[in-house]
């Protein structure tokens, strides 16, 4: 089977095979082409060349849910979860607790957040139990219960799966081979076993990769000097000599291989932070309901000019909420939050509200951060959108490359506060590695909410906040177990 979006093929030549009632691992760095992959699947994507079979039902559940026509039939959660009535209400709410959806059955779907969304449509997919079940990232959004949760119902699914996770404990109790996209290759390769045992037997396989391209390249560069002195001969035969040596030397680099991303160094030199008072920003006693629920009551908070805040809480503890008021996308119902005149803050969210989807990602980082194409491409180029990845629409590109194009235009500006909610959500490692080392190396204030504990603990915090207790104080590593508590 052969893809692609342009000219450069996605895949080339693949093939693979998934067996009756198999747990199947994808992995691959984000942007590598497993979101296209499931969606060939599903005969959503067709492929350039080859064919796919797929023998029995099949359904997906992505890893964003914007738009699911069904759900917006729907008058209720009931009909939408459960069309044919098979299900008794307890056990439909069973479920849905199991998954953290603290809803109605007779609630109106089309009303929840996107994160709330792709819950309900993992919930109707495991009510239907299809032959075969592709997931995308279906732990996004959850804690530590909702996780536990899925890893155990998965773990025991009757029929054929199909997994995308970075959820490593899911991996390795829920699956039993491996598929692993090498975009350097284009192929897709096999292993078999849980998480853990493949990626040992791939780390062995690029570590062999590493070594046969460093010796290729020394064999070039001694080939290029035999090339040189060659020149010192005038006569026919050294002009032939040269001409076969270069073609030598050409078609070893044409076969080269390019190191696996995992083992590359991708460094980034971020704009200064516009100058500021010493307070950017402060939250005096603010309090806000939805309701009869009061999410936030009386929470104090200041950041100072370059310093780290990590923000902490389960999901519904006002993280999210209380980062909106900060910046005036929601009104508080009690309190103040006093604003310094030069406060130029960078705002990410895991909703991509402000793409524009039919843009490319070059328009939308030159038109957002007022930068030249000069500029851009190698920026871009150190958040891994190099060649023609800069031309895809926004669209086409996965959960994680969206990520990294909104950590990057977010980096591009001379912001001196960087305001971030879960940015690690969507990213495989490799991403969280790139984006990583660009906050490192920011230096206007952060605050920071993840529950990715090394993520955390690399940022070097320098203070704390953790709702719903409200307690505000220096970081200490100890915060990080309360992260993995929360997270795992």
């Amino acid at each position: 089977m052969t893809f692609s979006w342009s000219d450069k093929p996605l895949f080339d030549g693949v093939s693979f095979t998934v067996g009756k009632n198999q747990k199947v691992g994808l992995v691959g760095s984000n942007g590598s082409g497993k979101t296209t992959l499931l969606n060939l699947l599903i005969k959503k994507e067709t492929p350039k060349e080859g064919i796919i079979e797929v023998l029995g039902s099949i359904s997906i559940v992505p890893q964003e849910i914007r738009h699911d026509e069904e759900m917006d039939k729907s008058g209720t959660i009931r009909n939408y979860i459960d069309r044919e009535n098979e299900k008794q209400d307890f056990e439909l709410k069973r479920m849905l607790s199991g998954l953290e959806l603290d809803v109605n059955l007779q609630d109106v779907p089309q009303d929840l957040s996107g994160g709330q969304k792709t819950k309900l449509a993992l919930a109707k997919a495991l009510i239907v139990e299809p032959d075969i079940l592709l997931l995308d990232e279906p732990t996004n959004f959850m804690d530590a219960p909702g996780k536990r949760w899925v890893t155990e119902f998965l773990s025991k699914y009757p029929k054929t799966l199909v997994l995308i996770s970075h959820d490593l404990k899911l991996m390795d109790k829920a699956i039993d081979k491996v598929l692993a996209v090498n975009p350097q290759t284009k192929k897709i390769e096999e292993y078999k076993g849980n998480y853990t045992k493949a990626m040992k037997l791939k780390a062995e396989k690029d570590a062999l990769t590493k070594r046969k391209v460093i010796a290729e390249k020394k064999h070039i560069k001694r080939m290029e000097e035999g090339l040189k002195k060659l020149w010192r001969h005038s006569s026919g035969k050294g002009v032939r000599q040269r001409v076969q040596l270069q073609k030598r030397i050409e078609k070893a680099k044409e076969k080269l291989p390019d190191l696996p991303q995992e083992v590359r160094r991708i460094k980034v030199q971020l704009p200064e932070p516009a100058s500021v008072g010493e307070l950017p920003i402060r939250a005096i006693n603010i309090s806000k309901s939805f309701g009869s629920k009061q999410v936030l009551e009386n929470v104090n908070f200041s950041i100072k000019k370059g310093e780290r805040i990590s923000l902490i809480g389960p999901n519904g503890s006002g993280k999210s909420t209380f980062l909106k008021i900060l910046i005036g996308k929601l009104d508080q119902d009690k309190g103040e939050v006093i604003r310094n005149p030069g406060l130029k803050y960078g705002y990410y969210s895991q909703e991509f509200e402000t793409f524009n989807f039919n843009r490319t990602v070059l328009d939308t980082f030159t038109e957002d951060c007022k930068k030249s194409e000069d500029f851009a491409r190698p920026f871009l180029g150190r958040y891994m959108f190099s060649g023609d990845k800069v031309f895809q629409r926004i669209e086409t590109l996965s959960g994680g490359e969206k990520t990294r194009l909104a950590i990057a235009c977010l980096t591009g500006h001379d912001y001196n506060l960087l305001i971030l909610d879960e940015p690690t959500t969507y990213l495989d490692l490799v991403s969280q590695r790139v984006i990583l080392e660009a906050l490192k190396g920011y230096k206007g204030a952060m605050i920071i909410v993840s529950h990715t504990e090394e993520f955390v603990k690399e940022l070097e915090p320098d203070r704390v906040l953790i709702l719903p207790e409200n307690k505000f104080t220096f970081w200490s590593d100890e915060f990080l177990d309360l992260v993995n508590i929360i997270s795992v």
